[in-house]
């Protein structure tokens, strides 16, 4: 069986080598059989490219897809801090 470490490196270079995502800033945790995808990306699209890429890198694991979208403001919008 291969360890988790070895798992999530290879779901990150899927992410990383795929050309639908070419995905660096995701964080790809892996416990037992349950792969925990987590970051921010700019549109749920991708979000499920992700997701998608994931899945095909890790079959048979169980891929929760905690990727957030980032909050986008339009232009002259007053942003508060």
């Amino acid at each position: 069986m291969e360890t988790p470490q070895y798992v999530a490196a290879r779901v990150q270079r899927a992410l990383a080598e795929d050309d639908r995502t070419n995905e660096l800033g995701i964080r790809v945790d892996v416990r037992g059989d349950q792969v925990y995808l987590r970051g921010q990306v700019p549109c749920d699209e991708r979000r499920h490219l992700i997701e998608a890429v994931a899945r095909e890198a890790a079959p048979g694991l169980t891929v929760h897809n905690e990727i957030r979208l980032l909050e986008v403001h339009e232009p002259g919008e007053e942003e508060h801090l």
